[in-house]
């Protein structure tokens, strides 16, 4: 196709003709063309993109014109499967793209033939509603294509089979697997390696990328351009996929699928159970040692407890002499030998784990209701990160509606190891002046004032009645959303849907179809909620969202910081805070007719120095210290 994708996306090009409701904009075609020089001179490019800009065609439409084998990776499963089951297909028509595309997601989310093999033969489950499940799943298992476990809603997502049905990298056999032939895993992966354009996640992204976790070498090879959108997202997942954990979970499933493998051998399991059977106790004892610590924390607390060091030096005794006896059968069967290797694994990370000696890296814990894993952290992510682009030879795209502080790029940039990147910084085209109306109220206390959450529901309340509801209350804890809660019930005539009171999906469902209602969530509510419309005319953030002082991760990196000579609050924790902000207050404002009112509870905004930088990242919207005037926007026709 000759027309340059400026053209395309124009006022004369095929989507205004073709898509319905598309309107031209400057700033998507400016994008648009921004990532096309991006992929055909294979450099990074950085590109911010205002709520409505169309960012989503903006990529797709240089992607599919360009020629070159491209990765667009999103920010979660579900984005994953609009952009491939409803944005790619309609930017494919109108260009008449012949293509092909490959969605690809993770080995969890797909069905493990040996493994639901295994499990029918072993016959051990904890109730008839999963006796019922597993039947369930081996009938779905003879017809399905894809093995995506997607497809079967009649097995809830959380239920305990799952992940006795599904492979991760530690337990898969790879190709000596006697189902290897049938694998859905691996027939998704060739799909991906023979696309011209596949569809991943971040998750999925960084287990190939940076630790080839997900096991088969390189699943996405010779990428000419990788798009990242919700970029926000990644210096965060990168330390995720950096790190090196052990957790109580992968320990119980290591015995659980030793002790499967030794059904198929003759004389094994007699030899091998006294070898097996004491981990489970010893993960048991750990466990009930480590309840005495906070939920998260350094390493170092659990090294100041005797007890606790005394069962894990125990279990590390353990897992050698599992590795030991399994070394002696692992030429008996192909399991028994992988069992064996990922013994040895486990071992080896474990040592790891509890030499805390490094300096480069944070030892963390975190305890589950159930459990416990172990951390290893990088502090700088960007080398490691550098590394990968320059490896890849690729174009690097990242975008999102929130990647700068104060209209500059430069802390994204460095925790990605960005040295000169390109950057595109693009408005949003709604416009605020007369949408928007940002309300900072008088008067509150201090955020760590014990009355803080009572006196910020009381000020709410007015611009609730104003709004008849249809208003988000974002908390940045969820002490605090529990509290506001508790104060609104029974205290408004409005609909509550409280974070924790049902699924997330379901809240926003009952919140859509009230038409007044109030919806209360703390981080998760923060980001990817889409309510255009009336049904949304108010959002309220309490306190401005700096990350919990007690994640050990955090403490590390603003320790080092500080060595270096660096202030770790205006470097690190302003900005980072500043760009959860601009996600909070992007659920307002979602199409060209949404009005709303903005409430932005924290004095700190307006009585510390640091507040300017909040401040100017905002949506360019009118501000009041009036309520009176919060009252008046309401009342003026729409």
């Amino acid at each position: 196709m000759d027309e340059s994708v400026e053209a395309l996306l124009g006022s004369d090009g095929p989507f205004t003709r073709e898509v319905p409701g598309f309107v031209p904009r400057a700033v998507q075609q400016a994008m648009a063309a921004a990532v096309a020089a991006a992929i055909d001179e294979r450099h990074a490019l950085i590109a911010e993109a205002g709520t409505g800009t169309g960012k989503t065609f903006a990529y797709l439409v240089p992607a599919l014109v360009s020629g070159k084998r491209i990765i667009v990776s999103t920010g979660t499963k579900a984005l994953q499967d609009q952009l491939f089951h409803r944005d790619l297909p309609r930017v494919r028509s109108v260009l008449g793209a012949r293509l092909s595309t490959a969605l690809l997601k993770g080995r969890a989310n797909y069905l493990c033939l040996h493994r639901l093999d295994q499990v029918r033969k072993d016959g051990r489950l904890a109730s008839r509603e999963e006796v019922a499940q597993l039947g369930t799943i081996h009938a779905w298992s003879t017809r399905t294509a894809s093995g995506d476990r997607a497809e079967l809603a009649d097995v809830p997502e959380d239920s305990p089979l799952w992940p006795r049905v599904t492979s991760t990298t530690d337990n898969c056999l790879g190709s000596e697997c006697p189902l290897f032939a049938e694998c859905f895993v691996v027939r998704a992966r060739r799909a991906a390696q023979e696309a011209d354009l596949v569809v991943v996640n971040h998750h999925l992204l960084f287990a190939d990328l940076a630790i080839k976790q997900e096991g088969f070498g390189e699943i996405l090879p010779g990428a000419q351009a990788f798009i990242l959108d919700e970029a926000h997202q990644i210096p965060e997942l990168a330390g995720q996929f950096f790190s090196i954990s052990l957790g109580m979970r992968q320990l119980t499933e290591l015995a659980q699928d030793a002790l499967a493998e030794c059904a198929g051998v003759s004389g094994a399991l007699a030899l091998l159970q006294p070898a097996i059977d004491p981990l489970m106790p010893a993960l048991r004892r750990l466990r009930l040692e480590l309840e005495r610590l906070p939920a998260k924390g350094a390493f170092a607390l659990i090294e100041r407890d005797a007890a606790a060091m005394q069962e894990l030096e125990g279990l590390r005794e353990l897992l050698g002499a599992l590795a030991d006896a399994l070394e002696r059968h692992a030429e008996r069967s192909r399991g028994l030998a992988s069992v064996h290797e990922r013994t040895l694994g486990f071992a080896a990370r474990l040592a790891h784990l509890l030499d805390s000696s490094a300096r480069d890296a944070v030892h963390w814990y975190e305890l589950t209701p159930h459990g416990f894993t172990l951390h290893a952290t990088p502090l700088d992510l960007a080398g490691p990160l550098r590394e990968l682009r320059e490896q890849s030879h690729a174009a690097w795209i990242f975008t999102s509606a929130t990647l700068s502080v104060d209209r500059q790029f430069g802390h994204f940039a460095r925790q990605l190891g960005l040295d000169d990147p390109h950057t595109l910084l693009l408005d949003s085209p709604f416009d605020y002046a007369s949408q928007a109306l940002a309300w900072l109220p008088t008067g509150l206390p201090e955020p760590a004032d014990p009355t803080y959450t009572d006196r910020v529901v009381e000020a709410v309340l007015p611009v609730l009645e104003a709004s008849n509801g249809r208003a988000f209350l974002l908390f940045t804890s969820h002490r605090a959303l529990r509290r506001a809660a508790e104060r609104l019930e029974g205290c408004v005539p409005y609909p509550l849907f409280v974070q924790g009171t049902a699924p997330r999906h379901r809240l926003l469902e009952g919140f859509r179809a009230s038409g007044n209602g109030v919806l209360l969530g703390a981080a998760s509510f923060w980001e990817g909620v889409d309510v255009a419309g009336e049904a949304l005319s108010v959002v309220v953030i309490d306190k401005l969202p700096f990350a919990a002082p007690d994640d050990p991760v955090l403490v590390a990196r603003l320790d080092a910081l500080r060595e270096a000579g660096l202030n770790a609050f205006t470097e690190w924790q302003v900005p980072n805070a500043v760009i959860a902000l601009k996600q909070g207050v992007g659920r307002l404002i979602r199409d060209i007719h949404d009005r709303g009112v903005l409430v932005l509870c924290d004095p700190r905004l307006t009585g510390k120095g640091y507040g300017k930088a909040f401040l100017a990242s905002l949506p360019p919207m009118p501000r009041t210290r009036r309520v009176e005037e919060v009252v008046a926007f309401f009342a003026e026709p729409s």
